[in-house]
């Protein structure tokens, strides 16, 4: 059942007051977030003010949304007005924005109670949150696992029951890949569909903010009230269409669900028979399936990485010392000083990354790398206009694997670079893809699959997710953490 719903229901019946609720959910982060990391903020005073004025429009018998008074939280690269904004990095220490993110405004005027920030690798840099100056957030089905990244607090924090739901960001499957790893939902929406504002930069046209949730009606609830058009962002369109809530629970029989053979490639056994059995039900919902080639996603990940970096690294430049942030104590002018404070500020994935970018944007290396890669991303976009002319979604895994063991992101950084292979291709495109569990391996770590979709179809894709979760509930299992309501 709906997280959301549930805590609507228990506040409006007056079974527990918004300010019972709140400290319920603070007292169990105090007792698991040294485990878990997930959390690198609590803004318990902010969270409590919010739950006394749900409390007092109760008791005036006002009505009240569905996300009010809800306890939530927010990948810490979305700005909060007054509330240390650092992106788990060194260079940020210290900075509190003076204006809010879009969809926190949204959010905090719907009533929404922020519980706090929560943990991401180091500008979103990273596909286990191991890059974190705060060090990484842990798997809530396994502590010694990692939660994915880059949003792998709010996984953490909404798979452990420690937030109700929460907003990450998915540059290249950060949103899908730790919900995948943490057994919930994650949404990344079309480009455009909401606002960017006041989320800090890493690759500006492939970033997108969403929600991580419990269930697929909680990532309806909350898309909706985030996907509006916002002037203040030149890219954002808002969401085509009606809300995606009163259109979840549609039939589904005689839909096309398209497979790319190339999405299978590579792909752990465990988590292709997972697939494929979540195929077989929707078989028996009445779904067709249709298999087809798509080699052009084959370039997905190479194309991924130089654009990104490319962007990081334009994005990056504002960090310099002067107007915000962590800033070297000792240096020999304004030079050194700039140098030293990048030096000591970034962590070493991000050094990285800027490196590379800065590479492929250089006199002489333009045409070979960044150009051929924006080339490349135009036959992507026409694979998958051409995969939309045969089918309504395409199912996908999420993650070729379930999640690592804490430590090998650094050990490995290549592999750890594959592990976005099957949600790179989505960010490229701009399309809306929804990660939802569709299983366990052997280990019981969960095991995600992706849905995506057309531009602007999150209906379709969250219909056909509803279908799903309601078929094969199984799929979810609460671990040892958290408010159990």
């Amino acid at each position: 059942m709906s997280q959301i719903k549930k805590i609507h229901d228990m506040l409006t019946s007056k079974e527990i007051s918004c300010q019972e609720l709140t400290k319920k959910y603070l007292d169990e982060i105090e007792k698991s977030n040294g485990e878990l990391n997930a959390y690198v903020n609590i803004t318990a005073d902010t969270a409590l003010a919010q739950a006394e004025k749900v409390d007092a429009k109760i008791a005036k018998g006002e009505e009240i949304g569905l996300l009010e008074g809800v306890p939530m939280t927010l990948k810490d690269n979305l700005s909060t007005k007054g509330i240390e904004t650092t992106c788990c990095s060194k260079i940020l220490t210290g900075y509190k924005p003076i204006y809010n993110a879009t969809v926190w405004d949204k959010l905090e005027s719907e009533g929404a109670v922020l519980l706090g920030k929560t943990n991401m690798d180091e500008f979103a840099m990273g596909s286990s949150c191991e890059t974190s100056y705060f060090g990484g957030a842990t798997n809530p089905f396994n502590t010694k696992h990692c939660a994915g990244g880059s949003s792998g607090g709010v996984a953490s924090a909404v798979g452990a029951d420690i937030a109700a739901y929460g907003l990450g960001s998915d540059t290249g499957g950060s949103i899908r890949q730790p919900a995948s790893f943490c057994g919930i939902v994650g949404l990344k929406p079309t480009y455009g569909a909401v606002s960017r504002y006041g989320l800090i930069a890493y690759a500006s046209s492939l970033d997108q903010i969403g929600p991580i949730t419990k269930t697929v009606e909680d990532a309806s609830i909350v898309y909706d009230a985030i996907s509006d058009y916002d002037e203040k962002d030149s890219t954002c369109q808002g969401r085509k269409g009606e809300l995606t809530y009163g259109s979840i629970n549609n039939d589904i029989k005689g839909m096309k669900i398209g497979i790319a053979r190339e999405y299978l490639d590579g792909v752990r056994d465990d988590v292709k028979e997972a697939v494929l059995n979540a195929v077989k039900v929707y078989e028996s919902l009445g779904a067709e399936v249709v298999y087809f080639d798509m080699p052009a996603i084959k370039f997905a990940l190479p194309v991924y990485y130089i654009i990104a970096c490319a962007e990081a690294s334009s994005n990056l430049g504002r960090y310099d010392g002067i107007r915000y942030g962590f800033k070297a104590e000792h240096y020999n002018g304004t030079h050194d000083m700039m140098c030293r404070t990048r030096s000591e500020g970034f962590g070493d994935e991000v050094k990285r990354r800027i490196l590379l970018g800065t590479y492929v944007l250089s006199a002489g290396y333009y045409d070979a790398y960044y150009k051929k890669a924006q080339n490349l991303r135009g036959t992507i976009v026409k694979a998958f206009d051409d995969a939309f002319t045969k089918c309504d979604f395409i199912l996908a895994p999420t993650v070729p694997m379930t999640a690592f063991e804490m430590g090998r992101a650094t050990s490995d950084p290549v592999e750890t670079y594959l592990t976005d292979i099957c949600t790179v291709p989505v960010n490229i495109a701009g399309l809306p893809a929804v990660s939802i569990p569709c299983g366990f391996n052997a280990k019981g770590m969960p095991i995600g699959m992706q849905l995506i979709g057309n531009k602007f179809n999150e209906a379709t894709i969250l219909n056909a997710a509803n279908a799903y979760e309601k078929a094969a509930g199984e799929n979810y299992k609460d671990t040892k953490w958290g408010v159990k309501l």
